[in-house]
């Protein structure tokens, strides 16, 4: 094992290994035998009987289920979208150099991050219609799809700007004051030299929150939206065939995780995009003494 990788810990020798290793098989058999009980009662209740499984046999339920993956998918491509949008806005807001625009921008982020999802969902599906004066323009709110939509945008927006903050701040400090010596703008800075470099630091954290984002998009049945996990509650209440709500839930519970499964895997294919596409760049910037990188590529792009 090199020093490097032993910065933090000591090596382990052949007694810790032989440690691990028992440790790592009482945790494996633990895991593999709940999986085994909850297998047998699932057994023993009948939720592995054939008539519990014929629903989904039927083009009819099959139908009802896609009906149900693209309410979710449009639900979380809005969310998704408004959400970065709201995100950078109020990343710049907390990064502002105006105090009002600071203070303003910090408590909306504040606020709404500390607010509970499905509460936040939940009024705002039931706010419009027990709200007297309520403009009459605001009837598109008793589109469920709305409330679920604005919910997700607000919440995941205050998570997803404290992201590019804290992408943007981790950046050396170098790299602005190079630029503002050069005398541009901070919207300049921000655009040409923080953001592009901030950018691929933020990229895994912003994916992750998107994975959040799309199981958060089954907080929907709540208020009757008709996606994934409200399908499967329609189809677990049939009587004629017992009642499959088990088998409901797992179909559907593989959906979701086929779904952010495919969605981790384009996070893992754009990192490395973006890493071939910044290696066919020209990596080789040539610097003054005491110039700093940025100054340097910001003077190299003027000629």
């Amino acid at each position: 094992m090199t020093q490097k990788a032993t910065v933090l810990f000591d090596a382990p020798g052949p007694r810790a290994k032989t440690r691990n290793a028992i440790v790592g098989a009482i945790g494996v058999a633990v895991l593999a035998g709940a999986f085994a009980w909850v297998l047998y009662r699932f057994d023993q209740t009948g939720q592995f009987d054939a008539k519990k499984w014929d629903p989904f046999q039927y083009s009819g339920i099959q139908q009802l289920i896609f009906d149900g993956l693209k309410s979710t998918l449009k639900a979380f491509a809005l969310a998704v979208v408004f959400s970065l949008i709201l995100g950078a806005l109020l990343a710049a807001g907390r990064l502002s150099d105006h105090r009002p625009v600071r203070w303003a921008a910090t408590a909306f982020v504040t606020f709404f991050r500390a607010m509970p999802l499905l509460i936040l969902i939940y009024f705002l599906y039931v706010a419009p219609a027990k709200l007297s004066g309520w403009p009459s323009w605001l009837h598109w709110m008793n589109d469920p799809l709305w409330p679920l939509v604005i919910g997700l945008t607000l919440y995941n927006g205050t998570v997803q700007a404290e992201t590019m903050r804290a992408g943007i701040l981790a950046l050396p400090r170098g790299q602005s004051e190079a630029a503002y010596a050069l005398g541009m703008r901070k919207s300049q800075v921000m655009m040409t030299i923080l953001v592009p470099q901030g950018i691929r630091a933020m990229l895994p954290t912003i994916i992750s929150q998107m994975v959040v984002t799309l199981k958060d998009t089954s907080l929907g049945f709540i208020i009757t939206y008709p996606e994934l996990l409200y399908t499967a509650r329609q189809i677990g209440a049939v009587q004629d065939y017992g009642l499959p709500i088990i088998p409901a839930a797992i179909v559907i519970g593989t959906i979701y995780i086929l779904l952010c499964i495919a969605l981790s895997v384009f996070a893992v294919w754009l990192e490395k995009f973006l890493g071939k596409s910044r290696q066919g760049r020209p990596a080789k910037i040539e610097t003054l003494p005491g110039e700093s990188l940025a100054a340097a590529a910001v003077v190299s792009g003027d000629r």
